[in-house]
């Protein structure tokens, strides 16, 4: 007799398994870095320029958010005695920044700090950076909150015994801007948070992820795993709850996540929340099972409120939404069991009444008169004394909270579940900074300055502009990029048959376009070759480091130039310019010689960068049919000896329109930035290949950034004059690719990915 399934006995079939929860831990590790001279904290000395401009900035957002301009506006003259802070703000001396620079200047700061960070080879260099940064940001403002109190007192006492009635009206907005100060530092932290949230998504995740790959640098792998715990730790630096006082702050709570209770009395205080919240997961898991550490884990997730209980509608058709559903009720049944529901409900309905009564009524006074008819009467009260206010937006808010029923409870409810994971999550990332901020030492006075320095233990982070001037200058190493015209002869040949100026020709289609990219990449001119052009890009002490990868960036964009002129010029029948480009790479300092007072460079990767730039005839005329979206290749032959003589390798080399770059550069080019490898499906017509992509992001000064894609490929050995394959040698050939279907199928493939 055949078995019959235990569900066709009337049974009903089993639930579907509760969900996986993920779990997270935040934390930052300062590991490898040497303490200051106290042996417990690291000392971090930042900018001189970006702490002067960061002053005037937070005056500036102060004054602002304080609603002072017209009366510091009237402030006289400084007197002899004044403070000599304020009669440097008087006369000029403190540097004037408009909002826009402050952010570029702070962008810059933490780039120069990244690129401290690549160079030295440690991520927590930069952590240290932002972790300072912040540090300062936090005792600056209060620092000129107490500052613009002290001058709105100087401007007061000018006007004691004359003007009587302005100097009243100035006696009471200086007073109210003592009351206000809680409600002024949230204002300016909330905007501080909005710029540094801004530049890490414009620019320094972008900048981390090409000089340290996905994982961000926080380790040698990139697996997911990586990747996550590197977003993570950053993640701890763009916090909402930055600037707030312990992140308890009730409009920000109201705004971004939800209100909690703050009084004694209050049932929904987040510590109370906390126990109910830990509650109902441990009544879905196993309590035996699930510690107290691990349920605080998965509250560090707000995606976890999604996996149990949706958005508050769950699609009842699949099982998974019917579980859903049986695990919303049972939150809502808790909320309610525990007579905190209707809490939650006026936290969100008091959200809108904070701005048209606050800061006459406090927020948690508005949110407890939604559910308390004795609280409702205080805070009717307390409205008409306002004089224009008007109590109908409380009536309303009151009557929206009562009428909340049956569908609408539970969408609060999920929703409730998400925003206190999002702000459990928060706050914790918060008390896990203040801890690593406990660690950071600011160098504020110059004993301690320099004592640090002298031991060798002060991490000083300086502009790029600072960094030069302090230095040497000294020359580490150096990378030399030729571009070779192909078979100028004959182009300067057609152009004269044609009473055209090969001259001119080469200068405004060649060389001036070239000219103006140089400052862009740091790149210096050695010399002409009459149809080339020699640059070097030299890194200095102290610099990023990033030569190769701004070199290949660099000779992209020329190919691009030259290419954008070649459409043109083969509109009008002219000829166009046909390019090699090579790039060379020296770990030491080139040589000079004088000829005059003109210098002369010797370095061996000038010649090495000739031979990678190079086209020889017969594999142009072989190879250029079949070389398709690739540009370079090499290839190695054995000559035919006369008799008595040993054979000898040689290599043939085809660049037509490519960036070849030597196995040195290469290698450097991986330690300066992340190389992915890439697969692409790419038409290939040349037979056998063998070889591998990687693609990068080169970042080319601030906030900008270029895509580029290597390929290295086996040199194979053939014969010479037909090219037929031997076999493969244990050469490679490099090459930066610069066909426009590469980087529009690449593309492609990264849209594919995120859609």
């Amino acid at each position: 007799m055949p078995k019959i399934p235990f569900f066709r006995l009337g049974q009903a079939p089993e639930k579907p398994a509760l969900p996986m929860l993920a779990s997270s831990t935040p934390a930052i590790a300062l590991d490898g870095l040497s303490v200051g001279v106290d042996n417990l904290r690291h000392d971090v000395a930042l900018s001189p320029r970006f702490v002067d401009a960061t002053r005037t900035h937070l005056g500036r957002l102060v004054i602002r958010h304080g609603d002072l301009e017209g009366l510091l506006a009237a402030q006289a003259a400084p007197t002899e005695t004044a403070p000599s802070w304020l009669k440097a703000q008087a006369t000029g001396a403190r540097p004037k920044t408009e909002p826009g620079d402050w952010k570029s200047l702070l962008t810059e700061q933490h780039v120069a700090a990244l690129n401290r960070a690549k160079s030295e080879g440690k991520i927590a260099v930069d952590l240290l950076a932002r972790l300072a940064v912040i540090k300062f940001l936090r005792a600056e403002l209060n620092a000129q909150f107490a500052q613009v109190l002290e001058r709105c007192r100087i401007v007061m006492k000018s006007y004691e015994g004359m003007r009587h009635q302005k100097a009243h009206e100035y006696h009471e907005r200086v007073a109210a801007f003592q009351v206000r100060k809680k409600i002024v530092l949230r204002k300016v932290g909330q905007e501080l948070f909005l710029t540094l949230r801004e530049i890490e998504k414009e620019t320094l995740a972008r900048t981390r992820r090409s000089l340290f790959g996905q994982g961000a640098g926080l380790g040698q792998e990139t697996s997911d795993a990586s990747s996550e715990a590197g977003q993570e730790t950053y993640a701890l630096l763009v916090n909402r709850l930055l600037f707030s006082e312990d992140g308890r702050d009730d409009h920000v709570c109201a705004e971004h996540y939800v209100m909690f209770g703050n009084w004694e009395r209050d049932p929904d205080r987040f510590v109370r929340m906390l126990e109910i919240g830990m509650k109902f997961l441990r009544s879905l898991y196993s309590e035996a099972e699930t510690s107290e550490e691990m349920v605080e884990r998965w509250l560090n997730v707000p995606q976890n409120a999604n996996a149990l209980v949706g958005s508050g509608t769950p699609d009842e058709s699949t099982e998974e939404g019917e579980a859903q559903q049986e695990r919303l009720a049972a939150w809502v049944r808790l909320l309610e069991d525990e007579q905190v529901m209707e809490h939650v409900i006026a936290s969100y309905q008091v959200v809108p009444l904070l701005s048209e009564y606050a800061p006459r009524i406090n927020a948690q006074q508005l949110k407890n008169a939604l559910i308390s008819r004795t609280e409702c009467d205080r805070v009717e009260r307390l409205i008409k004394d306002g004089g224009k206010l008007s109590p109908n937006s409380l009536y309303a808010a009151v009557g929206r909270v009562a009428s909340c029923r049956g569908g609408e409870r539970a969408k609060v409810a999920a929703r409730f579940l998400r925003d206190f994971m999002r702000y459990h999550r928060d706050l914790r990332r918060l008390e896990t900074l203040n801890a690593a901020l406990d660690s950071v030492c600011l160098a504020g006075n110059e004993k301690l300055h320099q004592l640090s320095k002298v031991n060798g233990t002060l991490y000083e982070f300086l502009l790029p502009e600072e960094q030069q001037a302090s230095g040497d200058g000294k020359v580490l190493r150096h990378v030399v990029l030729k571009a070779d015209v192909r078979d100028s002869t004959r182009l300067t040949r057609t152009m004269m048959d044609k009473d055209l100026n090969p001259a001119s020709y080469f200068s405004l289609n060649f060389y001036q376009p070239v000219n103006k990219l140089l400052a862009k990449y740091d790149a210096t001119k050695v010399f002409l070759e009459g149809d080339a052009i020699i640059l070097a890009i030299l890194e200095h002490e102290g610099d990023p480091g990033l030569g190769v990868s701004r070199a290949c960036v660099l000779a992209r964009e020329m190919l691009e130039i030259v290419r954008g002129y070649n459409t043109l010029l083969q509109q009008s029948g002219l000829p166009a310019v046909e390019l090699g480009v090579g790039i060379s790479y020296q770990d030491s300092s080139p040589l000079y010689l004088m000829d005059g007072e003109r210098q002369i460079m010797i370095s061996e990767a000038l010649n090495e960068s000739d031979r990678l730039s190079s086209c020889h005839k017969g594999a142009r005329k072989a190879i250029e049919p079949l070389a398709g979206p690739f540009h370079v290749y090499a290839f190695q032959s054995a000559s035919e000896a006369e008799p008595g003589e040993n054979s000898e390798e040689f290599s043939i080399s085809y660049n037509l329109g490519g960036i070849r770059i030597s196995a040195a550069a290469f290698a450097k080019l991986q330690q300066e930035i992340a190389l992915a490898p890439l697969q692409l499906n790419l038409p290939v017509k040349l037979k056998p290949q063998e070889s591998r992509m990687y693609s990068g992001l080169v970042p080319v000064g601030t906030g900008s950034f270029h895509k580029i894609v290597v390929r290295e490929s086996r040199v194979p050995q053939v014969e010479a004059r037909s090219f037929t394959f031997q076999k493969w040698t244990q050469r490679s050939c490099y090459e930066v690719c610069t066909d426009p279907a590469i980087y529009a199928e690449l593309e492609g493939k990264r849209a594919a990915e995120n859609a």
